[in-house]
């Protein structure tokens, strides 16, 4: 068997296991976990409860300054319909893996995209470094398609990318310890700078702001209300949590609102579910 063939299985055999998203993991327990810390290291008559992000989806069409905590797999299945300049749908899926304490140091994560579900081919790689830093904030820095195939990828160059993002204190979350309202502000070549050529045979200019950013605010208990410009245009979209005890997860939104960029707005939608290795671990 081939290096490639084998390749394809195993991804196969990922996404067959995991029911995964374009997101890495579980807000919710990643809040609880950071909260026990802080008791752990303080008395209690010292300690301000600090609002975090809720566990629902934030950011659909942008990266966020949230990354991970602890260890993590992960993956993703998200498409678009219709892709710009085309009446066809298009699909990405992602498998990978996060690791680290985002509040004492840092949490990498790493993944591998597959952008021709049905050939299992089209491959690249995500990398993102997170930090937690002051009340409620943290940031990220990360490339987004690495080692694409440039005859055949959409992307042939990587994109590199900067996000800071902030949990809003005061506006309390039906989900206890979070905060109903948080956004995100970024910075980053590629696909939040470079229109594609369509764009620019179309007379969309060549060029977007590079920069990026969310606000999302929760409209109830596990569902989430976004506006994100992506650098190239404006999108709108859900976040969904549909049940208390799972980390199934959910986004559907409407990208390209504006003429800036593209020839007509996109359904978007991404679904997933994390699997927790610290929790595995423990049970057995």
């Amino acid at each position: 068997m081939s290096p490639n063939s084998a390749l394809k299985i195993f991804l196969l055999v990922i996404l067959m296991l995991f029911v995964i998203p374009a997101y890495c993991q579980n807000q919710f327990e990643r809040a609880i976990k950071m909260k026990m810390d802080s008791l752990t290291n303080e008395p209690e008559k010292f300690v301000k409860e600090e609002l975090l992000p809720n566990d629902a989806m934030q950011n659909l069409m942008t990266p966020s300054g949230w990354g991970g905590y602890g260890s993590y797999i992960f993956g993703g299945i998200g498409g678009v319909y219709p892709a710009v300049y085309t009446k066809r749908p298009d699909m990405i899926g992602s498998v990978g893996f996060c690791v680290g304490n985002s509040i004492k140091f840092v949490n990498v994560a790493m993944g591998l995209n597959v952008t021709k579900l049905s050939s299992l081919s089209d491959l690249s790689a995500n990398f993102t470094i997170s930090r937690k830093i002051f009340n409620a904030s943290s940031i990220s820095a990360g490339a987004l398609q690495v080692f694409a195939p440039g005859q055949v990828s959409d992307a042939p160059a990587p994109t590199f990318f900067f996000a800071f993002s902030h949990s809003v204190q005061g506006i309390r979350s039906k989900t206890p310890g979070s905060s109903r309202l948080t956004y995100t502000i970024g910075i980053g070549n590629g696909r939040f700078l470079l229109k594609s050529p369509y764009d620019v045979l179309n007379g969309r200019g060549k060029y977007g702001t590079a920069v990026f950013g969310a606000l999302s605010f929760e409209l109830i208990r596990r569902v989430n209300l976004t506006a994100e410009w992506t650098g190239m245009n404006l999108g709108g979209s859900l976040g969904i949590r549909p049940f208390k005890s799972s980390a199934l997860s959910f986004g559907v939104g409407v990208s390209d609102l504006t003429r800036f960029s593209s020839d007509k707005p996109s359904m978007m939608f991404s679904m997933g579910y994390p699997l927790s290795l610290n929790r595995r671990i423990n049970k057995l």
